[in-house]
């Protein structure tokens, strides 16, 4: 017995019903597991390798409801489909084709079929299935019934075979054109962040208490390792807003604050000279009276309040102290002053001075 892993798998499922016959399902027979592993073949070509930049393992299924024709090639075409509509980034789209041949041995004369039906499988002379991109052939599987193919005829089933396959590919990238640009929501995630390596411990907390807090509140698992000097913090999650929220909380501990970044802060308290504002945990900054509003207030409370949620833009951090200086009026627009026109001015005084004489 030969022990392995697959980063990518292909289930293909022939019930007998598929073909008008009524019988029981035993399980997967020949006909599962060669044509599974032709389309699992063709489009394993083309998927992204496992590792850091896509770490996901991936898996098909193709249940098969009816069948007058290709099954196996319409697996790599909704299969191909399929991969780009869920998000994984295949380096090219594949589609196939079954190829047929009737044949004459006495006269020489042959025919090539493409994109053959049940009867021209069955009572002609070649069963020719020819995956792949528009650079190229993926996979490919043949059957025949006759002693022997010519290179020409091989050479010309080939060239009808891949004028079949661009027409084919051409009407599935009307429909999709690509890989989606993300996931769906709805979709398990998996994501790594790299951290410094001396806020592994912020992450963790003592004896794991906030590490566990962040597993528990965003339902999802999270392994903390280090390499090179730094924290790669994995993260799973059952869908995109878990894997959002556990990002945000990560990043409200590691994230260092940068000079014209903006927050939705907490006052946490107020002062004469203005309120220390949480714009991230256990991260406060000043924001100075003169940096609330652009008219003059004469206390803080006239617009402040402790537990108040307060906008703020970070306009300077001290070097050597790392004492945050915020401001709130350089988010608000800043008032007109007023304007005077001298002309009218000296036409009223004009006008005055008429009236009085």
């Amino acid at each position: 017995m030969i022990a392995g892993s697959e980063s990518f798998l292909l289930h293909y499922n022939f019930p007998p019903f598929a073909t008008g016959e009524a019988k029981a399902y035993r399980g997967v027979g020949r006909r599962e597991i060669g044509h599974g592993n032709l389309a699992h073949r063709a489009l394993q070509k083309v998927m992204p390798v496992k590792g850091e930049n896509y770490p996901y393992t991936t898996r098909v299924v193709s249940d098969i409801l009816e069948s007058n024709g290709s099954s196996s090639m319409a697996t790599v075409c909704a299969g191909c489909l399929a991969l780009m509509d869920a998000g994984v980034p295949i380096s090219r789209p594949v589609s196939g084709i079954a190829m047929g041949l009737i044949a004459d041995p006495k006269t020489g004369k042959y025919a090539i079929l493409s994109d053959i039906l049940g009867d021209e499988d069955h009572l002609g002379d070649m069963d020719f299935k020819v995956c792949g991109t528009e650079k190229g052939i993926t996979a490919t599987q043949m059957d025949i019934k006759v002693d022997g193919l010519s290179y020409a005829t091989l050479e010309e089933a080939l060239n009808q075979a891949k004028r079949g396959r661009e027409h084919i590919l051409g009407k599935m990238l009307e429909t999709l054109p690509g890989p989606r640009p993300t996931y769906k929501d709805y979709a398990p995630q998996i994501e790594t962040m790299v951290i410094p390596k001396d806020l592994i411990g912020a992450v963790i907390g003592p004896g794991g208490k906030i590490i566990q807090e962040i597993q528990a509140t965003t339902n999802t698992i999270i392994a903390i390792t280090e390499e090179n000097e730094k924290g790669y913090v994995e993260i799973s999650a059952n869908n995109a807003n878990d894997m959002k929220a556990a990002r945000a909380k990560i990043n409200a501990i590691v994230k260092r604050p940068e000079v014209g970044e903006v927050y939705t802060g907490v006052v946490k308290g107020i002062t004469t000279f203005g309120a220390f504002v949480e714009i991230l945990p256990n991260c406060q900054g000043l924001l100075h009276i003169s940096e609330i509003d652009w008219k003059r207030i004469k206390t803080v409370e006239e617009a402040l309040k402790e537990g108040q949620e307060v906008e703020v833009k970070i306009i300077d951090i001290d070097t050597k102290s790392n004492k945050i200086k915020l401001s709130r009026k350089a988010l608000l627009p800043k008032p007109e002053k007023p304007h005077h026109n001298k002309k009218e001015e000296n036409a009223n005084e004009t006008e005055n001075t008429n009236s009085e004489l």
